[in-house]
């Protein structure tokens, strides 16, 4: 198990039967527990599951068709696709009880996770306290982690048991993009409607969880619903929809029905995020790490043969979500570990007996292959990009000889490019449009989610999309000025003008960098240079003032070079024709030493 999961048994098992405990005390904040067996570096932080329907789907008349909202970014800067600017959705009932719990007057979760800080904190909860822990695990990983402390403490652990699906794709993608997927461990039963009921939306589900959330031990026999084998079927319809869906997507391929049901019926923003451990009922433990593979298993796992067996596994999918202590016990014995990795090569037809206890025959295994086809092609797309990457090197010092020889002749690179008089200009002019073809290719591969997650956070890359940038845009705002673009198009920094790939690579350094938003904007300055200098003085003090004092600060951090100063570059002389009506513009440019 330890080599399998990087957990002790033993530390699984104790994760569990804190978050039941928890149950018995529902008005805790939370349940903690110093005392795990061999693992005295360790503390579990267990949040108790709640018995109010409120606290799965938002009540108000706003909330969304399956009660989701999109996160705060101010608490979770990290949660959003960087380039696209997409921020993650996570279900808005789960989020408002978390931060009630971390905003409560008492301060006791703040306070416990504060004392614990030094040790490694495992985040579980079962049942509704599973979400919350996952928020409480993202939560510590963006205030402890990923904030950069002098003392960052050991990474958590988010342990959750029957979980429902709470967050979305871009939750998904953002997580493993930061690099702490393995952060989250999910444990699911194969028969447990749970990890499925908001695949449905509220008015298919909410009479089947107006009875989980009264269900308080597996031996309860249902009393409030005369329906349940209907109900049951409702929700699993709906997660065909949502897997199918998914399928037509990793295959690429087109499906007429479900486009047409797309723009009538919204299918379930919730998807898995994490490590998934499957329970069968035959003790074993299927591990996927795949998100896609993970959805595609959640439906075909709790597939029913026959009509016949409808009411019977209505009736067990609710039981089941109360067997994890039982599950656990038969499948955490050595050798029951069975790890999906190599995806693409799934035996269609083999009689594996942990994959057909899960129901995955051949149509769930083209699925599973058709998920580790589309991871693979992501990291074949990865190294053509980065077999590239000599080229663009090449390109950028050659760019770099340029500028150094336009600062040598007293004009400055972006008003030599400008002015066009020389063969060397041209040459420029060949290297920009030779990096910004291969620039647009990566940002479209971004845009179309054929890179691994972790591309726009890779260090390399955002260091050489930086330099990139700096390098190449301020001679495309020459060109684009040099022809009067603007006289058509408008402005160049007006949206949709400036180009994805300068606004992508400059979003990767604000995050890697934790800059404030737009705030990256030494690449791009001439653009505010050319729509201020044929504006009245009153229109434009203030941005005036402003850019002055980002130019000083970019060249004090060695973000702008020394040209951008030349006594003949288009911002100098602007700038001094200001100052001779405006004194207090005098001394605000810097005045790089004379090399």
């Amino acid at each position: 198990m330890e080599r399998d999961l990087g957990i002790k048994a033993e530390v699984i098992n104790k994760a569990l039967s804190v978050s039941i405990a928890a149950h018995k005390s529902p008005e805790k904040l939370c349940l903690v527990d110093w005392k795990i067996p061999n693992s005295p570096s360790q503390v579990i932080v267990a949040f108790p599951r709640s018995r109010s329907l409120d606290d799965w789907i938002a009540g108000d008349s706003k909330a969304e068709p399956f009660g989701e909202t999109k996160v705060d970014t101010k608490m979770f800067p990290s949660l959003k696709s960087i380039g696209k600017d997409v921020v993650a959705t996570v279900n808005e009932a789960f989020m408002a009880r978390f931060l009630r719990i971390l905003n409560h007057e008492s301060g006791k979760f703040r306070a416990e996770v504060t004392k614990a800080k030094n040790k490694q904190i495992i985040f579980a909860g079962h049942s509704s306290g599973g979400p919350i822990a996952i928020c409480a695990a993202v939560w510590f990983l963006e205030e402890f982690v990923r904030s950069k402390e002098k003392q960052t403490p050991p990474r958590p652990l988010c342990l959750t048991f029957g979980s429902p699906l709470t967050t979305d794709r871009t939750f998904c993608h953002a997580v493993q993009r930061e690099g702490w997927s393995d952060c989250f461990v999910h444990f699911v039963t194969k028969l447990d409607i749970v990890p499925r009921i908001l695949l449905a939306p509220p008015s298919s589900s909410r009479e089947l969880l107006k009875e989980i959330v009264s269900f308080s031990e597996p031996h309860h026999e249902p009393v409030s619903i005369d329906n349940l084998a209907s109900l049951f079927s409702n929700v699993m319809k709906n997660a065909s929809c949502v897997a199918s869906h998914a399928a037509c997507e990793l295959t690429g391929s087109k499906h007429t029905l479900f486009d047409t049901m797309s723009r009538f019926v919204k299918l379930s923003p919730y998807r898995p995020c994490g490590k998934y451990v499957f329970c069968t009922e035959t003790g074993r433990l299927v591990v996927v790490k795949n998100p896609d593979a993970v959805l595609q298993m959640l439906f075909y796992s709790l597939q029913i043969n026959s009509e016949t067996e409808l009411q019977k596994r209505a009736e067990e999918s609710l039981k089941a979500h109360w067997t994890y202590e039982d599950a656990l016990n038969r499948s955490l014995a050595p050798h029951s570990v069975v790890c999906l990795e190599n995806l693409r090569e799934l035996p269609l037809s083999s009689d594996d007996a942990a994959l057909s206890d899960l129901n995955l025959f051949a149509p769930a295994r083209l699925c599973l292959r058709a998920a580790g086809e589309l991871e693979k092609k992501k990291q074949d797309n990865q190294r053509r990009i980065k077999d590239k990457m000599g080229e663009i090197k090449s390109a950028l010092n050659a760019l770099e000889k340029y500028r150094n020889a336009s600062k040598q002749d007293g004009v400055g690179y972006y008003d030599a490019f400008k002015l066009q008089k020389k063969e060397e200009d041209f040459k420029a002019n060949v290297k920009r449009l030779e990096l910004a073809a291969i620039w647009d290719e990566i940002v479209e591969l971004l845009r179309q989610e054929q890179l691994p997650d972790g591309f726009e956070a890779d260090e390399e890359w955002v260091a050489l999309g930086t330099r990139f940038r700096r390098l190449v845009e301020p001679i495309d705002i020459a060109n684009y000025y040099r022809h009067s673009r603007d006289d058509v198009a408008g402005p160049y920094l007006e949206r949709g003008r400036r180009p994805s790939r300068y606004r992508f690579t400059q979003k990767w350094r604000e995050h890697a960098e934790h800059l404030q938003a737009d705030s990256s904007g030494e690449s791009s300055f001439w653009a505010k240079v050319e729509e201020l200098k044929n504006k009245p003085w009153d229109k434009i003090r203030k941005d005036v003032l402003d850019l002055g004092d980002r130019l000083k600060n970019w060249y004090g951090n060695k973000e702008v070079e020394s040209d951008v100063f030349l006594e003949k570059s288009t911002l100098v002389e602007w700038w001094q024709a200001l100052s001779k009506d405006h004194a207090e513009l005098h001394g605000v440019l810097p005045k790089p030493p004379v090399e």
